[in-house]
């Protein structure tokens, strides 16, 4: 939490809101989000000394330029073997992983998702690889998006599917499946995680 907790709450607020009315099916629905706006907006206003209407508009115009989405991804190993997901909507495996929600530490995204994906509560040790998820066949067709890749460790749970994966499997690094998911994972986040599970000194990479 920084030390501004009120700022942090109205930019997940706002966030939120922004994406209620982006969604909405009906002047109702587009009403409170309005009003969740409105009320991130409030809250900015009382605690930076700023005008409410400024802020306002500020929140709805999306001032600035418009920048990359996040995407995060755990590789978790047990011994000789690499934790994988099976995609529900593409039947491709994957490291577990997905979006960053606003407000939330990039390492406390990642093991929100293997838990969600795959069961397992994990602790992100080290950063593997940053990624421009676009710089790929089959990249993502609409928006722009970074690849954060984390090496885990895991610390309990069960291997459990969830509403966005059909199988939760480890694999042997010399059987690793072909049937990747797309943009989500790719040979090379694979080799790069197993170079850096077994080379503890390893840098990070990046694109």
């Amino acid at each position: 939490m920084s030390a501004r907790p009120w700022l942090d709450w109205a930019r997940r607020l706002q966030a939120l809101a922004q994406t209620a009315r982006h969604y909405a099916r009906n002047a109702y629905d587009r009403e409170r989000a309005d009003k969740l706006l409105d009320l991130a907006a409030e809250i900015v206003a009382e605690h930076g000394d700023l005008p409410h209407d400024a802020v306002r508009a500020a929140f709805t115009a999306q001032p600035g330029y418009v920048t990359p989405k996040v995407d995060v991804r755990g590789a978790v190993f047990r011994g000789d073997e690499l934790l994988l997901v099976r995609e529900a909507i593409d039947g491709g495996w994957t490291f577990p992983g997905g979006w960053a929600d606003v407000g939330e530490e990039p390492h406390l995204a990642v093991e929100r998702e293997v838990f969600e994906e795959a069961g397992l509560h994990v602790r992100a040790v080290r950063l593997i690889g940053v990624y421009d998820a676009n710089r790929v066949e089959g990249s993502l067709p609409l928006f722009h998006a970074y690849k954060l890749l984390f090496l885990c460790e895991a610390l309990g749970g069960e291997l459990t599917t969830s509403s966005e994966t059909s199988e939760v499997r480890y694999f042997p690094l010399a059987a690793l499946p072909t049937g990747l998911s797309q943009y989500r994972t790719t040979p090379r986040h694979l080799q790069d995680a197993i170079d850096c599970q077994r080379d503890p000194a390893r840098p990070t990479v990046f694109d």
